[in-house]
């Protein structure tokens, strides 16, 4: 949704990455053998590799088209956000807070970077602090699947932990917020993709057991009419 909210030149742009997103995320879960799953991931490094290094790259319906707007540089800047993915292969919990925090950033925050920055000009300390606080918001609303596969998505699940890190996203937020002006209008529409997250965010704020209970998804006529006033004001 967010990326048929761009504009349409820019949709090509930003649905093989997209489409990555997706790859990636699921090749954890796809398997129960965990050397399959470490296959798969590498599987894609080794493709960004080739799209970063050339001068060629293996033809895949995700891949190819990918390597046609990637720069070598936002390229190599993916294997991390590949790399980090092996926490969700295995079943141990987050060793300390910076070790969930470079989850976050690797991969929500890695994605928004170079979504944008394959845009147009974007300060990268700017699209980390808004992409942390849209992959915490998502994160949020993943926790009940998360756990029903047996994993342990928090440091500190408890009411007051949910509602401490829901706080430190939206602080993260706003101050994204307050350098909007280091986006520029070309790279601005990657931003789409964080539309609901200060949404979540406040609710699971107010109400930090929405979380365990699933309820932090919009309704439909909200989630809708939120993205098409952010699409036509820019307004991130």
């Amino acid at each position: 949704m967010a990326a048929m909210a761009a504009p349409v030149a820019t949709r090509a742009m930003l649905f093989p990455l997209y489409a990555l997103n997706v790859e990636v995320a699921r090749a954890p879960w796809v398997t129960q053998e965990a050397m399959i799953a470490e296959m798969r991931l590498q599987w894609w490094r080794d493709a960004l590799q080739e799209i970063a290094e050339g001068p060629t790259v293996r033809r895949h319906e995700v891949v190819t088209p990918l390597s046609r707007v990637l720069s070598p540089h936002l390229a190599a800047m993916l294997d991390e956000y590949v790399a980090v993915r092996r926490w969700d292969i295995y079943r141990d919990p987050f060793e300390d807070e910076a070790h969930f925090d470079a989850y976050i950033d690797h991969s929500g925050g890695t994605l928004m970077v170079v979504s944008a920055q394959m845009l147009g000009a974007a300060e990268e300390s700017v699209l980390r602090d808004f992409g942390y606080a849209m992959a915490v918001a998502n994160w949020f609303r993943a926790i009940p699947d998360l756990e029903a596969r047996g994993r342990i998505p928090l440091l500190d699940g408890t009411r007051e932990g949910v509602r401490m890190l829901s706080h430190k996203a939206l602080e993260r937020l706003q101050r994204a917020r307050s350098a909007r002006s280091q986006v520029s209008a070309q790279a601005r529409p990657a931003l789409y993709a964080g539309w609901q997250a200060e949404w979540v965010l406040r609710k699971v704020a107010d109400q930090p057991e929405r979380v365990a209970a699933g309820q932090l998804a919009q309704g439909e006529v909200r989630r809708r009419l939120s993205l098409m006033r952010i699409a036509a004001t820019g307004r991130w």
